[in-house]
């Protein structure tokens, strides 16, 4: 599966070919949150809903200190298979970080507090279809 991965990773991928790269890995990134202790890990399908992303990843942070955990096993996942973090957010230091972004194109993870992830429902946009669970309680 790696060398796969590795394969479909470059600059230029047909619109086929990106969509089964990241239906390989957005379960796999929703593993590696699930296995650091992400909570409520959920991999959403929304390549019918828009053309700017293919699948959402959302987990739940206990704390800052979790946050930068999970963000820095996401970039060791990238870095193993050579895949680019396009965009990352972050608050300046010293700033209460409650959702925390990571883009890889055609997938976006977010790593969200329970707090901001109960008031803005990522879940619930239209029309999204779940493709992997992993609930911790």
């Amino acid at each position: 599966m790696e060398d796969t991965l590795q394969e479909t990773d470059s600059p230029v991928r047909s619109a086929g070919a990106q969509a089964e790269w990241a239906a390989q890995v957005a379960p796999a990134l929703g593993d590696l949150l699930l296995e650091h202790r992400g909570g409520e890990v959920t991999v959403l399908d929304i390549r019918e809903q828009n053309s700017w992303t293919d699948f959402f990843i959302i987990a739940t942070v206990t704390s800052s200190t979790h946050l930068d955990g999970l963000e820095r096993h996401i970039k060791e996942f990238c870095d193993e298979r050579e895949l680019q973090i396009l965009r990352r957010s972050r608050k300046p230091a010293g700033q209460e970080e409650e959702w925390r972004i990571i883009d890889l194109g055609p997938i976006v993870i977010h790593l969200m507090t329970g707090r901001a992830r109960s008031f803005y429902e990522l879940e619930r946009l239209h029309c999204m279809r779940r493709v992997h669970t992993s609930y911790v309680p």
